[in-house]
């Protein structure tokens, strides 16, 4: 459940453009929360707010010095969210390889030169020209 709960703080952090903004602006460095706001035009209130968001996920580290407060990457890594992605991957990687493989089989079986009769469901009818009339 903890593991789940640390999962999920990091989705919900990455999540939103803003804050994986900041993530790339922080991986060039550390930088002032006004650093971090200039380029979004998010009020620094509104900017704190994403910050903070980082932090419960360990994804950001705050310092503060003097007036000014730091910004750098934090602790946190995604190890886990990659193992998850990763672990989704391949899951779906298999259900796709079964699904190639059934429509493989049916192709198989399908007859040669015409369409199968499961093929045709849906098709419009032939249209009867005497019964239609002239426009």
């Amino acid at each position: 459940m903890v593991q789940s709960q640390a999962l999920d703080r990091t989705f919900s952090a990455l999540a939103d453009p803003t804050r994986r903004e900041i993530l790339e602006r922080l991986s060039a460095g550390p930088a002032s929360v006004s650093e971090l706001a200039r380029p979004t035009g998010l009020s620094l209130p509104g900017l704190l707010k994403h910050i903070r968001v980082l932090e419960e996920a360990d994804l950001v580290a705050t310092q503060k010095r003097g007036r000014i407060r730091e910004c750098r990457l934090g602790p946190g890594d995604m190890d886990e969210a990659t193992h998850w992605i990763e672990r989704q991957r391949q899951l779906w990687e298999r259900r796709f390889d079964r699904l190639e493989a059934l429509v493989e089989r049916r192709n198989d079986v399908t007859p040669k030169g015409g369409a199968s009769s499961r093929g045709m469901r849906g098709a419009a009818p032939p249209v009867d020209r005497d019964r239609r009339g002239e426009m």
